[in-house]
Formats: C-alpha cells, structure tokens, sequence
C-alpha cells in the first residue's frame, strides 16, 4: 500500500475551516442559494467541520510521520501544506470573528 504525504488530508482540512466562517461573509453563491439557510446550515455544522479539519490534520501528520518511517522521501510541499493548514485550522478555531471581518473588510469593500 502506497503511504501519502499528508497533502490532501491538509488541503481537505484547510477547506473545511474555511467553510465554517462562511456563515459570516457576504458570498456572492450563498446570496443566490439564500444567504439565510446557508448560514444556518454551516453553523450547525460548524463544530463538524471544525472536528473533521483537526481529524484530517492528525491524520496528515500521522501518514507523514509514517512516511518517515518507511524511508518514503517526503515532499516539501506537502510538509509546507501540513503546516499552513495547521495555521488556518488554529486561526479559525481561536479567532473566528476576526479572520471573517479581515477577510470581509478586505475583500468586500465598497465606496473605495
């Protein structure tokens, strides 16, 4: 059986964390779809998806720490992955709030 290096895992992980502050970003498909069943839809699945990003990373690491083990050479990028992932999982679970409101502050501003 051939051991991955952690990379999809951290990818799907990052996705997953993401997607529980979309509850609190004006998103042009969740407006369409009906920005209020959306919202109520991810924050009731917002401790889910915030279980299944720390499960997904976990595993991640266990098969990259497997992969050592094998003598399977690792890949950088998905060592870098891993990591960045671990940031945005720990970013979103500690400052929910803050992340949404810089990301909408940034990426949605009017009038300017």
């Amino acid at each position: 059986m051939k051991q991955g290096t952690g990379v999809s895992a951290s990818l799907v992980a990052m996705l997953s964390s993401v997607a529980t502050i979309s509850c609190c970003l004006p998103l042009g498909f969740a407006a369409a779809l009906g920005a209020s069943a959306a919202s109520a839809f991810f924050t009731t699945l917002r401790p889910w998806l915030l279980g299944l990003s720390v499960a997904l990373l976990g595993l991640g690491f266990w098969q990259q720490h497997r992969a050592k083990q094998c003598a399977v050479r690792g890949r950088l990028l998905g060592s870098v992955l891993l990591w960045a992932a671990l940031v945005v999982v720990l970013g979103m679970i500690l400052f929910p709030r803050q992340i949404a409101g810089f990301i909408a502050d940034r990426f949605y501003e009017t009038g300017k």
